[in-house]
């Protein structure tokens, strides 16, 4: 989430946290900081006066708040004095008097004890806005921990077996053989897949598909000696072959 954070929130979603647009007139300063401190990470996104940022504390609270020194930076419909009561006001010095109702306009906050309550639906609005952005941006924590799971080294019965190294000849063999669409019918036979993968002898295919099945790719049929890609293994497959057809080939033409 600070990575998605720091990397989409632009200058524009800044300003529409903060209930501002960006003109064409616009004087002031707008920017995004991350920080690293002992208690936590803190990503602020500022706009003038005003800023909203999102920090955790010890990586178990998540907190967001807007914060201003400066409340006239925020609008909302007030009673205003309008025109001509200004005018009576100039009036009334010379002795003239009238009196002109006040009207509703959108107007700067004041800074009194008065405009606490709407100060504070405005405030509450900002981190709401922060929030919807959060909430709708896309979560790959699931994939990083599934990459890691099938390309790290792990210890399986007192032995470490070695991860998936996609550019590896024998590995992307193996992988493009269990694609086959007949092996998520019925699975494929460890002979059927000595004819697919000939660089391998068939002591070396046993522990490939052994090392594939601690690994968590391939699973074997009850009481069959028939494998089957599992849901984490058709992923892989199919995102080797996408880079591979859809990237680095036509990269290096």
């Amino acid at each position: 989430m600070t990575r998605q954070s720091v990397l989409s929130v632009k200058a524009e979603q800044i300003a529409t946290f903060l209930g501002r647009q960006i003109t064409p007139q616009l004087a002031q300063e707008l920017g995004s900081q991350f920080s690293t401190r002992i208690e936590g990470t803190c990503i602020k996104h500022r706009f003038g006066n005003a800023s909203i940022k999102m920090y955790d504390k010890f990586g178990q609270i998540l907190r967001i708040e807007t914060t201003t020194n400066d409340v006239s930076f925020f609008k909302h419909h007030r009673k205003v004095a309008s025109v001509s009561m200004r005018l009576a006001h100039a009036n009334e010095t010379r002795g003239e008097h009238r009196q002109r109702p006040p009207t509703r306009e959108l107007a700067s906050v004041k800074k009194s004890i008065y405009s606490l309550i709407d100060l504070r639906k405005i405030l509450f609005g900002c981190n709401r806005r922060n929030l919807e952005h959060l909430s709708a941006l896309d979560d790959f924590s699931a994939g990083v921990r599934a990459l890691d799971r099938l390309t790290k080294p792990r210890k399986v019965e007192d032995r470490t077996v070695k991860g998936i190294n996609f550019f590896d000849p024998v590995d992307n063999a193996m992988l493009h053989a269990l694609q086959d669409p007949r092996v998520n019918i019925a699975g494929i036979r460890r002979a059927d897949l000595l004819a697919l993968v000939e660089q391998l002898s068939p002591a070396r295919l046993s522990r490939q598909l052994r090392r594939l099945r601690d690994i968590g790719v391939i699973k074997r049929v009850t009481g069959t000696y028939r494998y089957y890609l599992t849901r984490i293994g058709r992923s892989a497959t199919a995102a080797l072959c996408h880079v591979t057809q859809s990237v680095l080939i036509p990269a290096l033409i």
